[in-house]
């Protein structure tokens, strides 16, 4: 069953009276780009561009979506992993595919608690006794913190204290609700919260590079209008808002 957790229709309010109207096309993409791409379809609608439908969710769920027969037009996934499970399923036009989008993680706190760490280290201290990250086994942003966490030799300690959850977006609810005492998410959705706080952010040449792939799926009935939403993601318009919203270029 194609599970969609957030859909946006976005259409033709903006464009021209007397514009053509362009096929719809289907984007499953990582929870983590819900705030940027919602803001991005405004400005493709109001350039008449056409409608996009959203499907947002953890990449691993998504890809298991498409493997699944979910009829989607354009992958954009928070991790290569994800995009090349697609991939190996034949699932994806390769011609296509492109590097997006860059990340950092952050540390969130409760807002409560207003705290800055000194270093990353501090995350071991008995105050961090729940620490939400996206499951390490199959959630991009999980697997991109385990792997921070094993660089800076904090894994083993913090592991047992791990709560696993769904998505980032998951893991940073956990922290504003109460369920846990710190977060590592992206930067991007820490941005985003009014109830939680940054106490870290991990330097881009200390933390694994996180890149946003985008692919149109072989199976799409709209190719020629999904390269076109990937060319505009791409475009100097495109750019703007995601830098608004704190991701950077891939290019």
């Amino acid at each position: 069953m194609f599970a969609t957790l957030l859909a946006i229709w976005l259409a033709f309010a903006c464009a021209p009276q007397n514009a053509p109207e362009r096929p719809a096309i289907t984007v499953s993409a990582a929870v983590s780009l819900t705030t940027a791409l919602t803001a991005i379809a405004q400005e493709y609608a109001r350039a008449g561009s056409g409608t996009i439908r959203f499907n947002f969710a953890a990449s691993n769920v998504l890809a298991r979506q498409i493997v699944n027969g979910a009829p989607v037009d354009l992958f954009i996934s928070a991790d290569a992993a994800q995009m090349d499970v697609v991939a190996r399923a034949g699932l994806l036009r390769e011609q296509s595919r492109v590097n997006l989008l860059t990340n950092q993680l952050a540390v969130v706190v409760p807002n409560d608690r207003q705290r800055t760490f000194a270093s990353i280290n501090d995350l071991a201290g008995q105050a961090y006794r729940r620490i939400a990250i996206g499951d390490p086994q199959a959630v991009p942003a999980g697997v991109y913190a385990k792997q921070y966490l094993e660089r800076e030799g904090l894994w083993s300690a913090i592991e047992p204290r791990v709560v696993p959850s769904a998505s980032v977006r998951a893991a940073l609810v956990a922290v504003e609700s109460g369920a846990a005492d710190a977060a590592i998410v992206y930067r991007t959705d820490a941005r985003v919260s009014t109830r939680a706080s940054v106490a870290w952010v991990v330097a881009a040449d200390r933390g694994p590079r996180i890149v946003y792939p985008a692919a149109i799926v072989r199976t799409s009935t709209e190719p020629a209008e999904s390269q076109r939403f990937i060319d505009f993601l791409r475009s100097a318009a495109g750019a703007r808002v995601f830098e608004r919203f704190g991701f950077g270029s891939a290019r």
